[in-house]
C-alpha cells in the first residue's frame, strides 16, 4: 500500500544531503527558497482581529512571499511555498 501525499511524515534531511541539494539550485532560487520560507513564518504569525499596523506587516509579508514565489514557480511550478505551512 502506497500512503497519500496527505498522511507523510517529513522527515529532517541531514545538513550535508541538503547542502548537496542547494549546490545544484541557482543562488537566487535559494535566496527565493529562504524569503519564502521567512515570509511564511511571518504571515503565519498573524492570526485573528488585527490592528491596522498589523494588518499593514501582514501585507508586507504576504507580498514578500509572493515576490520570492514567483522566482520559485519559474524554476520549478512545486516549488512555491504555501503560507499555511
Amino acid at each position: 500500500m502506497i500512503a497519500s501525499p496527505s498522511t507523510l511524515v517529513p522527515v529532517p534531511i541531514p545538513d550535508r544531503v541538503a547542502a548537496l541539494i542547494g549546490s545544484c539550485l541557482p543562488l537566487h532560487v535559494l535566496q527565493a527558497e529562504v524569503d519564502a520560507d521567512c515570509a511564511a513564518r511571518e504571515v503565519y504569525r498573524f492570526r485573528g482581529p488585527l490592528c491596522p499596523e498589523d494588518r499593514a506587516d501582514r501585507e508586507h509579508a504576504l507580498a514578500a512571499l509572493a515576490r520570492a514565489n514567483k522566482v520559485l514557480a519559474k524554476h520549478h511550478p512545486k516549488l512555491p511555498v504555501r503560507p499555511d505551512c
